[in-house]
């Protein structure tokens, strides 16, 4: 072990790698670090329930992703909560409770609107503290930032683990290689430098999965899988989808497959069966507060408020719903294959909104495909990844506008385990990759939305009701 892997085995090497990513998304948050970011909407969330509110005191300061509820006093003296839709007569409102009905322009007294913010959350919880001394100046950005430093530290403690348990053969070197690769090689690092509700759930998710991740290895941890999963589910609602880990762990770590066939006449193993009662029983525990949440505001358990959102693609939701196979096929593209427009004169090079392929942000994440060795996590990882990417690419938004794939965050930290435990050697290639990926990922973080000469709108997928 070389000097440099001796400093990093330690507990004080730590630091120095939180200091290296924190200086790092600091110095390219460049001026956004003055003021909180022009969509703090956990800010506002965190402050209405200060005051003893689920909704905002006054109209927000942009119209950009707030969900808005109508509210209509009749001349009759009933109040409607709800929306008419512009898809289908435009008479006819859809009142958080009930059944649609026809309400004509002249039976209206008067009408109003409530806005909520419709995000899962936990990153609100996270953030009272600090709205309770500064209120609405607290600087997401700067929250953001500190936070999203702490992520490289707990992913390379993680990777530790797995080789401790002789998952992984990586030295500490390639420890951090594949740190970097998350901090700095990936959409993780623009996300970083943001602030903005989207972004700032994008980091907290990551130390959601980190955390899922570590508790579910050999499904060690129940609770704290499940708690995990649960506040993940409360950040970015994917992440609710990412169980299955856990489960594949129990099976393997309490007799594993073969054992599964004997079942149907043995039962089911206790030590199973407690593992995944006690994982469901925290899990549901942040389940159940976060339904009561949506029930509180929108009537119905089971609605965030998503579909209420004042957006210029409103009538996509309408007509297709929030998740749908219509979306497919763009939002594969948008993972995929897009790629940046080369120009011959300044500025060169520009990013449509809806982002670059994850194999131009990340493209050691293709070694994922051809593993030296057939890890015993490898199943369990695949259909994680699958379970949380799906959401996402059924959604109605393919995460414009972005710099790269930025729902990729859901499951980058199960590609980076793969990567870990597949065991295949970082070759001069693997390394020179993660130096372009650091490269690309450094371009966006210094200029997307900031620097805007360096991107253009890719009208080529329409946002319409396509």
């Amino acid at each position: 072990m070389n000097w440099f892997e001796r400093l990093f085995s330690r507990r004080w090497g730590l630091p120095i790698i939180y200091v290296v990513f924190l200086g790092a998304y600091l110095g390219t948050s460049d001026g956004r670090l003055r003021q909180h970011s022009a969509y703090n909407h956990f800010s506002y969330l965190a402050d209405g329930w200060l005051h003893g509110r689920l909704d905002l005191a006054a109209s927000p300061p942009n119209e950009n992703d707030w969900a808005r509820v109508e509210v209509l006093q009749l001349k009759d003296g009933r109040t409607l909560k709800g929306q008419f839709r512009s898809t289908g007569p435009t008479d006819r409102f859809y009142p958080l409770h009930g059944h649609s009905l026809t309400v004509d322009k002249d039976d209206i007294a008067s009408r109003s609107w409530i806005r909520y913010v419709s995000f899962p959350p936990f990153p609100a919880v996270l953030m009272l503290p600090f709205v309770a001394i500064w209120h609405l100046a607290f600087n997401d950005v700067l929250f953001t930032v500190i936070w999203a430093a702490l992520n490289p530290v707990l992913l390379f403690l993680l990777l530790g683990g797995l080789r401790r348990r002789g998952y992984s053969k990586r030295s500490v070197d390639d420890d951090l290689w594949l740190t970097v690769l998350l901090g700095a090689g990936s959409v993780y690092f623009y996300s970083s430098v943001l602030g903005q509700v989207w972004y700032t759930a994008h980091v907290i998710g990551v130390t959601c999965v980190i955390g899922y991740a570590w508790a579910a290895l050999e499904a060690s941890r129940p609770a704290l899988a499940g708690l995990f999963v649960g506040l993940g589910f409360a950040t970015r609602t994917p992440l609710g989808f990412m169980f299955p880990l856990f489960f594949f762990e129990a099976v393997r770590v309490c007799g594993g497959t073969d054992r599964l066939r004997r079942w149907r006449k043995e039962g089911l193993p206790a030590g199973l069966l407690g593992k995944c009662l006690r994982f469901s029983a925290a899990a549901g525990a942040v389940l159940a507060v976060l339904l009561t949440h949506n029930y509180l505001r929108f009537g119905k358990f089971y609605v965030f408020g998503h579909e209420y959102l004042n957006i210029a693609w409103q009538d996509r939701i309408q007509k297709w719903g929030l998740f749908n196979l219509h979306f497919l096929s763009r939002n594969l593209a948008c993972a995929l294959v897009l790629l940046p427009r080369f120009l011959a004169k300044y500025p060169y090079v520009k990013v449509g909104a809806h982002g670059l392929s994850l194999l131009v942000t990340s493209p050691n994440l293709a070694y994922t495909v051809a593993p030296a060795e057939r890890s015993p996590l490898a199943r369990g990882l695949w259909i994680t990844i699958l379970f949380t990417a799906l959401p996402s690419l059924l959604y109605q938004n393919s995460g414009y506008i972005q710099f790269g794939y930025r729902f990729s965050l859901d499951y980058m930290i199960f590609f980076i385990i793969l990567l870990a435990v597949g065991n295949r050697r970082f070759t001069l290639l693997w390394k020179a990759l993660l130096v372009w990926a650091v490269a690309v990922n450094l371009f966006g973080a210094l200029t997307f939305d900031h620097l805007t000469q360096f991107s253009y709108d890719d009208s080529f997928f329409p946002h319409g009701n396509n």
